[in-house]
């Protein structure tokens, strides 16, 4: 069966890996971008591919409101939504609400109101939670929420929780909205391989950027998913091997923190 994606933030380094393999499967992505200039670049992604890319310029910098992203969801007319959009905690701080968190939530708001929007998939980080994971290691979310959370990614932080526990509540209680929030570790420039997916055994890990391209897409096409988190690191396990499995297994990586049992602080 044929899709149609919009892929918000789709110039970002993931989203230009993960813009073929979509393609590939003879699907219809939509690229939203914020420039002009990055026109030609998302362009040649779809050289060679059997699927239709559509490239869209607005810059989300600029959604304010459910509204206005209901206004694109309503010219795209998707039936998945990718969001890989983000600031990466760099710039103002400004920059990374409007982007990580305002335009995110916007967008997952507006996209339950639509029936015939079926998954939405979010790429956040594997820090992103209110209390450590029960299968952590003592210890390990301690020294991750002082050097990263409280550190180097505060802003990013605040914005990509408020984000993802949007996803996981409007999602639980949509009867049309999948919301997949896939939660890499640290990224790196590697070639995909290997991962381990779902409930990492630590709170620190790396992986790939091809890998989190190739995990999204394989989610994206999998039957079965349910609303969850899924955190994601290199590993010994294939990917679709991996992906099987946790849909198999209904793997939720939000088990144990507050947003699981409905005591979010949206």
């Amino acid at each position: 069966m044929s899709h149609h994606v919009l892929l918000i933030g789709g110039h970002g380094k993931v989203a230009q890996l993960l813009t073929p393999l979509l393609l590939k499967r003879s699907w219809t992505v939509t690229s939203l971008i914020r420039a002009q200039d990055q026109v030609p670049t998302i362009e040649g992604l779809g050289a060679g591919q059997p699927g239709k890319l559509n490239v869209l310029v607005r810059s989300i910098e600029d959604i304010a409101s459910q509204d206005q992203a209901a206004q694109i969801l309503k010219e795209v007319n998707p039936d998945y939504v990718a969001f890989s959009a983000g600031a990466g905690g760099k710039g103002p701080a400004e920059r990374t609400f409007k982007i990580d968190r305002d335009a995110a939530t916007h967008f997952i708001n507006a996209a339950a109101t639509f029936p015939s929007i079926a998954k939405f998939l979010l790429v956040s980080y594997i820090g992103s939670r209110r209390q450590a994971a029960p299968w952590w290691p003592a210890g390990d979310w301690e020294d991750y929420v002082r050097n990263v959370n409280e550190g180097v990614l505060a802003k990013y932080y605040q914005a990509k929780i408020s984000a993802d526990e949007t996803l996981y509540s409007v999602s639980r209680r949509s009867s049309t909205l999948v919301g997949i929030d896939l939660r890499p570790g640290t990224l790196t420039t590697e070639p995909a391989g290997k991962v381990t997916l779902g409930k990492t055994p630590r709170a620190v890990g790396s992986v790939s950027r091809e890998s989190v391209a190739k995990v999204a897409d394989a989610l994206l096409a999998a039957e079965g998913v349910k609303n969850s988190w899924i955190d994601l690191t290199d590993g010994d396990e294939e990917i679709d091997a991996a992906v099987s499995r946790v849909i198999r297994e209904g793997v939720d990586a939000a088990d144990g923190d507050p947003v699981s049992k409905g005591e979010s602080n949206l």
